[in-house]
């Protein structure tokens, strides 16, 4: 069984994002869309909102499992029996950091392959930051994240 890992602070989750999950949902038996707990983040919404808020964005993917989890990423993959770790790429700027992470990730743990996924074009542009800001000035972020977001959105923000 192909068990990947999609890890990520979710703050929150854009369509680029669901993007990725529902591609890497066609290639694994398994995805377990993994929630950081970052202490170098001081997210907008709680640990349990973000794992909610994917969880009613991926009601149709049927592999697909949210989760949440503190500590270092390798560690969590051993645990659920993951040995994938799949990562967005949206501009060669995510590389420098994605590259640098997935070779340390390797050198803790040999057997647990990262996977890029290049991000859809129409996303290529996207952030959870972006979004953020965007619905603090008032703007329409409806095409940017799921319907279940944008009214969470208005509320947080």
């Amino acid at each position: 069984m192909k068990v990947a890992i999609y890890p990520g602070s979710f703050d929150p989750v854009t369509n680029g994002h669901i993007d990725i999950i529902s591609r890497a949902a066609t290639l694994f038996d398994k995805v377990i869309v993994a929630v950081i707990r970052n202490p170098d983040k001081t997210p907008k919404f709680s640990l349990d909102d973000r794992v909610d808020m994917l969880k009613a964005s991926l009601k149709k993917d049927r592999n697909v499992v949210v989760d949440s989890f503190d500590g270092l990423l390798v560690d969590y993959a051993k645990k659920k029996k993951a040995n994938i770790i799949v990562r967005g790429l949206r501009a060669v700027s995510d590389f420098d950091y994605e590259f640098q992470m997935a070779l340390t990730n390797r050198k803790m743990a040999p057997n647990i392959e990262t996977i890029f996924f290049m991000t859809d074009y129409k996303y290529s542009y996207l952030s959870s930051s972006f979004v953020k800001q965007i619905a603090h000035f008032g703007g329409d972020v409806s095409e940017l994240v799921p319907p279940a977001i944008c009214q969470k959105l208005k509320i947080k923000i």
